[in-house]
């Protein structure tokens, strides 16, 4: 079920955005993270930085070829626990793929690097799409999504 809200009109246009540039997420073993991610979905580590203020740094990987970048942050203080979908903040990240074809080679993908994941679920509205769903060291779901529209 989806609740819709009306949400008040802005008086001007907003300046324009060409895409998402990057993610930070915050992790609780960051050699874990860099490995999970390397091996099921084959990110590289473009770089490490600091980060401006304290002793943490983040990892940030990149999907060579693309422009997707995803950071790994370690905060020496984070609280370690697991994610939750419950708390304020990130719900689940969504990486789209090209087909449907191409979700099945990342099943296929997935099964061969031995990670785990549910499977695929598709829909036919509002358009053609399916998904799988993976969950990484710290229980953040990702989804491969494949959009028909």
């Amino acid at each position: 079920m989806t609740t819709a809200t009306e949400a008040p009109l802005p008086t001007q246009a907003a300046p324009a955005l060409t895409g998402l540039h990057h993610l930070g997420l915050t992790v609780r073993d960051i050699v874990a993270s860099e490995a999970w991610y390397a091996r099921a979905l084959g990110l590289v580590r473009a770089f490490v930085e600091p980060h401006a203020t304290g002793d943490g740094y983040a990892v940030v990987m990149t999907h060579p070829g693309t422009a997707l970048f995803v950071g790994l942050d370690h905060h020496p203080e984070a609280d370690r626990e697991m994610f939750s979908p419950l708390r304020t903040g990130l719900d689940h990240l969504a990486l789209q793929v090209p087909s449907r074809e191409d979700l099945a080679g990342w099943v296929a993908h997935l099964d061969a690097v031995g990670v785990e994941h549910g499977a695929v679920s598709e829909g036919a509205e509002p358009v053609p799409h399916a998904q799988v769903v993976l969950r990484d060291p710290d229980g953040v779901p990702v989804e491969l999504f494949w959009f028909g529209g």
